[in-house]
């Protein structure tokens, strides 16, 4: 069974809409609000102007904090108890979108607008559905924890939340999305306690799966810190007043499920606490050199993305990046040249290339193929995403790709993901390490030929790569 009504995190909100919205003008009596809600089995009322613009919403939680407790509430205006400024977003908005939003918020609802003015709403349950409750309780928990103990905990309890969703069978985009944006407001806590103190402009930022929202059971860390030394400091005493607090918060990680990164590509390594003048250096060069050291970089920088503090700097960092590199037709050939030394698992005389294990690497051979070819395409057209379907979608109508194919890729990108998650829930319920090798031949009659066809389609898009580049 499935516990979301969507199948992508690309999905329009305005595809989830259930019936058209219900709304009441501020002065409309709060008594009269409610039977409208029990009569029409909704848990919100949207408070509108005469312009439809949405100012206010009335929850089924509102009515527990402010009106049944208190005297002479139900005779009085709905926008005297109404939670003003209500979280609205634009009717296009991805349930992704929306989804992250709720939990940074603390919200159950999205207030959907059109030209600034009201054109649904979309609950929790429409993107979580069965599991809302747990993803709610633990997002305000996390928002509300003030140590770092408590805050690891619950890095355990998302890894249990994902297990679960994972047995009830959630569709695999939303379910990654959801841990993703679990793992991101966890973080976020992390570095907000423990950079407080810090007035100096700085971002957070998130490279890798992180930075792609594309987490598994078994991920580890993959960080670093964009900071401008604030006047009269010199950039190694910025970093130096930096470095202790990165380490804390790699630390506390660590402890919460997020292993360090055995590459030591973290804020606390000196070298990934940088300047952005800094950060562009190493960008230019790594990009202009083309070195194999370049190159592996470019599979874990290039998907940064910021998390915490100032925006600005990774976003800016993140323009010159892709400007630097669609510039640079020699070094995108160099990473198309490198991306097709990794084949899809595919054998010639029976289905699958297997080790000497007999198993395959559902990682290295089966999701890396999608995500280094999608890289490729985006940086090569300068589009700014980092995530492996948006990246698909958005390039796909540039590369003249019949949408069909697009579709087939990303359906077999999940498939391959879903395998991930699955093997990896199995692993940690035995008691044992997560994950990512399987033996196919040990895969019922129904996965196996399935699992083959999503490893052909990653061999379909790495030939519109060889062609691109000639290789």
């Amino acid at each position: 069974m499935r516990d979301s009504v969507t199948d992508s995190i690309d999905t329009p909100l305005a595809q989830l809409l259930r019936r058209a919205p219900v709304a009441c003008p501020p002065e409309e009596k709060v008594a009269h609000a409610l039977r409208r809600m029990r009569e029409l089995a909704i848990g919100s009322m949207i408070v509108i102007n005469p312009d439809r613009v949405p100012i206010g919403i009335l929850t089924l939680r509102d009515v527990a904090d402010r009106v049944v407790l208190e005297t002479g509430a139900l005779d009085a205006p709905i926008a005297r108890v109404m939670t003003p400024r209500p979280v609205t977003m634009p009717l296009e908005t991805t349930a992704y979108g929306a989804a992250l939003a709720m939990i940074r918020h603390g919200v159950r609802h999205i207030v959907l607008v059109e030209d600034g003015r009201l054109a649904g709403v979309v609950s929790e349950r429409d993107l979580f559905g069965l599991q809302s409750t747990g993803i709610r309780h633990l997002s305000a928990a996390i928002r509300g924890a003030e140590d770092l103990p408590a805050i690891e905990q619950f890095g355990r309890d998302i890894g249990a939340l994902g297990r679960k969703m994972i047995a009830q069978g959630v569709a695999v985009g939303p379910l990654t999305a959801f841990i993703a944006s679990l793992n991101d407001l966890l973080t976020q806590r992390i570095v907000e306690l423990e950079f407080r103190t810090v007035t100096m402009r700085y971002c957070w930022i998130l490279m890798g799966s992180e930075g792609r929202s594309e987490q598994t059971l078994l991920t580890d860390q993959d960080n670093g810190i964009i900071f401008a030394p604030p006047s009269g400091a010199t950039v190694s005493e910025a970093r130096e007043s930096l470095l202790p607090l990165a380490r804390r918060v790699n630390q506390a990680l660590d402890r919460a499920g997020y292993k360090l990164c055995p590459g030591d590509i973290m804020a606390g390594n000196p070298l990934w606490c940088l300047s952005y003048e800094e950060w562009r250096g190493k960008f230019g060069n790594w990009i202009d050199s083309g070195s194999p050291e370049a190159l592996l970089h470019g599979a874990i920088f290039f998907d940064l993305r910021p998390l915490h503090g100032d925006h600005t700097l990774a976003l800016e960092l993140r323009r010159w990046l892709l400007k630097h590199a669609s510039g640079n037709p020699r070094f995108l050939h160099q990473m198309a040249e490198n991306a097709l030394k990794n084949r899809p698992p595919l054998g010639m005389l029976r289905d699958f290339s297997v080790g000497e294990d007999g198993c395959i690497d559902l990682k290295l051979n089966g999701a890396t193929p999608f995500v280094d070819a999608a890289r490729i395409f985006s940086l090569a057209r300068g589009v700014d995403e980092t995530n492996t379907e948006r990246r698909l979608r958005a390039t796909g109508p540039l590369l003249n790709m019949p949408a069909a194919e697009v579709e087939a890729g990303i359906a077999a990108f999940h498939h391959v993901q879903g395998h991930r998650l699955r093997r990896q829930a199995e692993c940690l319920a035995r008691g044992e390490a997560p994950s990512n090798r399987i033996d196919p031949y040990r895969l019922h009659d129904f996965d196996r030929p399935a699992l083959k066809l999503a490893f052909e389609q990653a061999g379909r898009l790495q030939d519109r790569l060889a062609l691109d580049y000639q290789l």
